[in-house]
């Protein structure tokens, strides 16, 4: 819901408008229905709003509220806000509008730094303080909403993007060896504050960090998953009505907090299909479904219309469900224009299926639940019961042998040696996975999934394809309360009946068998799942460019060593290693020509 950015200088001058205007003009997709700024001495906010909740121009940002001195850009939604307000009412606070800006501005008024505390939902905002002359940044718990920044001695500039932040000057692009590293090891996930430019960074999630007037920061951490069993004992029964009763309120709450409709985008998997169905349990008349399929491949089918389908005929769906194909020249002509739409790199191939859907689905909705976390959240990935199973006395040694694209000894065989470094991404994920807060090996790698991983993979991926298009997706699967139940629950509830078995047997009798029976699918994109014909023409094209060899990142023998037998080169979760290679070439080249 909205672009935001801003600027705060340090060194005693003015921001720079045309800085401001730079980086609105790069959030526009994110918010197409209207436009705004503020400035005040050292600061300055710029925002691009997609109106759904409050229409009226009363909840347009900034916002400024005279009374408290305080301005806000903000970007998400907060599902508790009607409580919230009422709350904040009842402590004296005077609303003059009905969205969910002005109920964070009233929460930071009464409870300062601890107001993301108090806020149950998706967001990124900056409060400034027009007394006190401090900024305060905020992200969500889950790292749902995206929050970047630059710093340097003259001041500090923030956005919803790293698009907007290289619109302007002065960014350091150097790449950042320690994020590559992560990128090559985690299917791209750069874990933050990090990411593959020096200088830009990234507020994790769950944290805030309030800027003073002297160049004092401080950065505070108000939020964290503890994967253990309760101290009172539930039954099996007894999980499956908790989760069933949390999550049936994480979808409702979804549905209800918006002022248009909200639709559902719907895959014919488990996670998609069980949103449809507790929707339908609750009540919702209007449930507006949206799936995408493409061209099959001799190897594979290129849709899973028989189980969406399935979905729609279950509910009576027929009227308001939408379907769409997309032939596969239509897939690699638009790729790399979804790939100028990723605010970091993105391996994942189904980015292009997402960017393309939401392009259709914002033709009639602004709203839309997914059914992203899911697999992180209850066990559903097939590397879990391998890490759960293995007896290696090393925690980190449980999971990497599963999950790391690349053993650490391959990035010197891939990457010059100014871009090699030591084994940066195992001793991150070592810290992750010995956390205090975890009971066993699952708990630790499923909570190191759902608070760092996921963050920079599907999540991060879901809001920069639908956000390109002024479409905003909300995931229930990621409800902090719904989150904080199920990493308490036993991990034998996680991994049996092939994972997900609670929500399997939530699903039982709702939806149709043949959906929570099926084998585990993917995203179907079979253009750029076989590398082959046209697609991996356009992959040695990028490999073999005069600016891939000027940039001097990897190493000749090792590209024309993956070229030359392509698809063997797969990694763990079977990722094409030269696919890896391209796309990050290929959005190095693109936001390297948007930069100043």
């Amino acid at each position: 819901m909205c672009g935001i950015c801003g600027e705060l200088r340090l060194d005693g001058q003015l921001p720079e408008l045309q800085h401001l205007n730079a980086m609105m003009a790069k959030l526009e997709k994110r918010g197409p229905d209207h436009a705004g700024s503020f400035s005040d001495g050292p600061l300055a906010f710029g925002h691009r709003r997609l109106a759904i909740i409050d229409l009226s121009h009363q909840s347009n940002q900034p916002m400024v509220d005279a009374e408290s001195g305080l301005a806000i850009v903000f970007n998400g939604t907060i599902y508790n806000h009607p409580q919230l307000r009422a709350q904040l009412k009842a402590r004296g606070h005077r609303f003059f509008s009905t969205g969910d800006t002005e109920v964070i501005l009233k929460a930071y008024a009464e409870w300062g730094e601890d107001a993301p505390q108090h806020l149950l939902g998706m967001f990124a905002f900056a409060v400034w303080d027009m007394r006190a002359k401090t900024l305060f940044l905020a992200r969500d718990r889950m790292g749902i909403k995206p929050l970047y920044y630059s710093a340097n001695q003259n001041g500090v500039r923030f956005a919803s993007n790293t698009q907007a932040l290289l619109s302007t000057p002065g960014i350091d692009t150097s790449l950042d060896p320690l994020a590559l590293h992560n990128l090559f090891s985690l299917h791209a996930v750069v874990p933050a504050p990090r990411t593959v430019f020096n200088g830009i960074r990234k507020l994790p999630p769950a944290h805030s960090l309030t800027l003073h007037a002297d160049g004092q920061q401080v950065l505070k951490c108000y939020w964290n998953l503890v994967a253990k069993r309760p101290a009172e004992a539930r039954t099996e029964q007894e999980w499956i009505e908790a989760i069933h009763a949390s999550l049936k309120t994480a979808v409702k709450r979804r549905n209800d907090i918006a002022d248009v409709p909200v639709g559902v985008l719907l895959s014919g998997g488990l996670d998609s299909s069980l949103l449809v169905g507790l929707l339908a349990e609750i009540g919702i008349g209007d449930i507006r479904t949206f799936t995408i399929g493409f061209d099959d491949q001799p190897e594979e089918k290129g849709s899973e219309y028989e189980y969406s389908d399935a979905v729609v005929a279950r509910f009576g769906l027929e009227r308001s469900h939408h379907k769409f194909h997309i032939p596969n020249e239509h897939t690699l002509s638009r790729l790399p224009e979804a790939v100028a739409h990723m605010a970091e790199p993105m391996f994942g191939q189904d980015a292009i299926g997402f960017y393309l859907l939401s392009e259709r689905v914002a033709q009639h909705v602004k709203v839309v639940q997914s059914g992203q976390g899911a697999d992180e959240v209850f066990g559903g990935y097939f590397w879990y019961p391998q890490a759960q199973a293995s007896t290696h006395p090393d925690i980190l040694q449980r999971l990497a042998p599963y999950y790391f694209d690349r053993e650490h000894g391959e990035m010197a065989e891939m990457l010059q040696p100014a871009f090699h470094t030591h084994d940066f991404t195992g001793e991150l994920v070592r810290d992750l996975l010995t956390s205090a807060d975890a009971e066993e090996t699952l708990d630790a790698v499923l909570r190191a999934d759902v608070t760092t991983f996921i963050v920079d993979d599907p999540v991060k991926r879901v809001d920069n394809m639908t956000m390109a298009h002024g479409l905003e997706a909300r995931v229930p699967f990621l409800d902090h309360e719904l989150v904080e139940l199920a990493a308490q629950m036993p991990t034998e509830l996680k991994l049996r009946d092939g994972g997900k078995f609670v929500l399997k047997q939530i699903a039982r009798g709702l939806v149709p068998d043949s959906v929570i029976d099926r084998p585990k699918g993917y995203f179907p994109v079979p253009a750029l799942k076989f590398v082959r014909g046209e697609f991996l023409e356009m992959m040695r094209a990028l490999l073999d460019s005069q600016a891939c060899r000027e940039r001097g990142l990897f190493k000749r023998t090792y590209i024309d060593k993956v070229i030359a037998n392509p698809e063997a080169h797969l990694t763990r979760i079977q990722g094409s290693k030269l696919w890896h290679m391209a796309l990050l070439e290929m959005w190095l080249q693109g936001v390297t020509i948007g930069a100043n």
